[in-house]
Order: C-alpha cells, then sequence, then structure tokens
C-alpha cells in the first residue's frame, strides 16, 4: 500500500505541482515595481505630458513662464506641455475644478502656481495621493510640503529692495502708498510682509494707505485714484504686481503728476517698461518668469525619469531702472528666447 502512494505522489502529484510552480514563476515575470516616488503612468524614456497651470493667462508675467515650459519641452524627448488657467487670478475655485481636472486624467506631472495658499494645499495632497508629482512655481501652498519644490522669486528679500528704492528716491522723508494685488495669496503677503518691514526702518516715511487691486487694472486705477484724492501730497507708491503698476501710473498721469510722484512696481510688462522709459515709473522689480517655467519643467522630468529629489529654487530678480535699460543682462531678462535663455 505504501509502494502504491508513493508511486501516486511520483507519477502524478508531483508533476502538477512543478506545472504549477512554472506557471506562477511565469506570471510574476510580467510585474513590474516602481519605486514608491514614482508615477505609475510613466515610464523611464516614455512620453510625458506634463499640465503647467499659472494663476491666470493673460498677462505678460505668464505668457514669459509658458514660453520657459514650452522651450524646456522642447529640449526634451518626448515631453508635451499642457498650458491652461483661469482668466482671473481671483478666481480661486475655478482654478482648483482646472487641476482637479488634470489629476483625474492622470496627467504625468502636475506645475502650478497656488491663486491661494491655503484653499490649494489640499489639491497638492489630493495629486500626490494619485501618484502624481507635483512643483509650484511663484507662488506655494501653506503649508508646503516638503516633497513638492517651489520655483520662485524670494518675494520678502525683493520687497525689501522695492521699500529701499522709494526711500531712496524720497530722500528718506514723504507719504507713501501700497497697492496690494490679493490678499491671501503667498506671493502678495510675501511682498506686503518684505516692503512693510523694510519700510519701517525709515521713520521719515509714512505709510498713509493700503489697499488691493486683486489684480485687475481697472479696479488699480479706481483704488489709485482714491489714494491720490485721499492724500494730495503723496510722495511715492509701491505697486507690488503687473496689473497694479498699470492703474498706478495712470492714475498718476491723470492728474498731471506723472514722474513727480515715485512709482517703485513689480514686473517688466510692456506698457512697464514703456512707463520707465518715460519717467513715469522711477523703477521696477523684475521677476525672471521665463526661468521659473524653464526650471520647473526640467525639475519635473527630472522627478519622472530619474525619480530625482528637487529642492526648491530662488529664480532672482533684476533691478530696472532708466539707467541700466539697455544693459545686455537685463535685455536677456526681458526680451528670453529659447537659443539663449535668461538663466
Amino acid at each position: 500500500m505504501r509502494q502504491l502512494l508513493r508511486r501516486l505522489v511520483r507519477d502524478i502529484f508531483f508533476p502538477l505541482w512543478l506545472l504549477l510552480v512554472a506557471g506562477l514563476v511565469s506570471a510574476c515575470g510580467s510585474v513590474t515595481v516602481q519605486s514608491s516616488g514614482s508615477n505609475n503612468n510613466t515610464t523611464a524614456s516614455g512620453p510625458l505630458r506634463i499640465a503647467v497651470i499659472p494663476k491666470a493667462i493673460g498677462f505678460d508675467f505668464w505668457e514669459q513662464v509658458h514660453k520657459g515650459a514650452e522651450c524646456a519641452a522642447s529640449k526634451q524627448q518626448q515631453v508635451s506641455v499642457i498650458w491652461n488657467g483661469v482668466t482671473a487670478e481671483t478666481d480661486v475655485t475655478g482654478q482648483i475644478d482646472l487641476l482637479t481636472n488634470y489629476i483625474t486624467q492622470h496627467v504625468n506631472g502636475l506645475i502650478y502656481a497656488a491663486t491661494d495658499a491655503r484653499a490649494l494645499y489640499q489639491v497638492t495632497q489630493q495629486a500626490l495621493k494619485a501618484n502624481i508629482p507635483v512643483v509650484n512655481i511663484d507662488s506655494g501652498t501653506y503649508p508646503q510640503p516638503a516633497n513638492v519644490p517651489l520655483f520662485a522669486t524670494d518675494n520678502i528679500a525683493s520687497a525689501r529692495k522695492a521699500a529701499d528704492l522709494l526711500a531712496q528716491q524720497l530722500n528718506g522723508h514723504g507719504k507713501v502708498a501700497l497697492i496690494e494685488f490679493q490678499p491671501g495669496s503667498a506671493t502678495n503677503d510675501q511682498r506686503v510682509q518684505g516692503f512693510k518691514q523694510e519700510l519701517a526702518r525709515y521713520p521719515g516715511i509714512q505709510l498713509v494707505a493700503d489697499q488691493s487691486s486683486h489684480s485687475d487694472y481697472n479696479q488699480a486705477l479706481s483704488v489709485a485714484e482714491d489714494i491720490l484724492t485721499a492724500h494730495p501730497d503723496l510722495n511715492g507708491i509701491f505697486a507690488a504686481n503687473e496689473p497694479s503698476v498699470l492703474g498706478a501710473a495712470e492714475a498718476v498721469r491723470r492728474i498731471g503728476k506723472a514722474g513727480k510722484i515715485t512709482i517703485i512696481g513689480w514686473d517688466a510688462a510692456p506698457d512697464e517698461v514703456k512707463g520707465v522709459q518715460q519717467g513715469t515709473i522711477s523703477a521696477l522689480v523684475v521677476q525672471n518668469p521665463f526661468r521659473m517655467g524653464y526650471d520647473s519643467v526640467n525639475a519635473m522630468v527630472s522627478i519622472l525619469r530619474q525619480h530625482a529629489t528637487i529642492h526648491s529654487e530662488d529664480t532672482g530678480v533684476t533691478i530696472l531702472t532708466k539707467a541700466n535699460l539697455n544693459d545686455p543682462k537685463v535685455q536677456a531678462v526681458l526680451n528670453p528666447s529659447c537659443q539663449n535663455p535668461p538663466l
């Protein structure tokens, strides 16, 4: 009886067991194990779709970011940029919906500038949970996750420079106004913080007004006109972004005080540069939006293909005045090209 059982195991059950093991090995051979930091729809060399979402479309600053992003993608293999955005930086809900849509589509990577630091934090978390890497440009979230790098201007330090420029133009004495743009946005709040902190070092300068343009030219114009009416002896204005600068400059021009009221602005849209040339605007704090787009896309490709650890980057500023307008280094920032990017 024992011999019969041994024969059955040898002749029937053992071959079946071998077939089962072989099947398991074959099945395991088709499984790809990915590291926890990789995107589950990405291959090391396959095509990448990267969504790049600004705070809003239609501003010269964001168009420069777009050019930088497309330039970086063109120098990579099989990388495409999806560029899209809301039409107003105040449309926080619209931006959340847009970003959520790209997370649902499961793009390979998500690069965006947060319209509201606190509200957009949850969107970042949603993307990361979907295994989609995130990079912030210009404006991050609060809190800023350790694994989400931010490519942006050091807004606090740069706003301190703006306060120093204004104080120098006024010889340390006078009345000034601040036109911010979007309270709640990290960039806005940091610029306000830096400007006010540095202005406090000049006891002879009085901050008599602090209003918001909500990143809208017409509202900036209206706000500036109200400030000038309330303070006819105003000596200077710091306007913290493109629409705020242009609205303030127009308000000053309308009352015949162009060049008499010092305006320190931010960014370098063509009309802002024209204002510097004409003397309406004394100086501009010029960011490097092309570099933000360029470096952030290259960073995202490194994250996706090399699983690289990327750190946040200060993309720098240039102070533009009438005196240095034609400097080649300044012109490289004002008129960037993909052939010779201002990096």
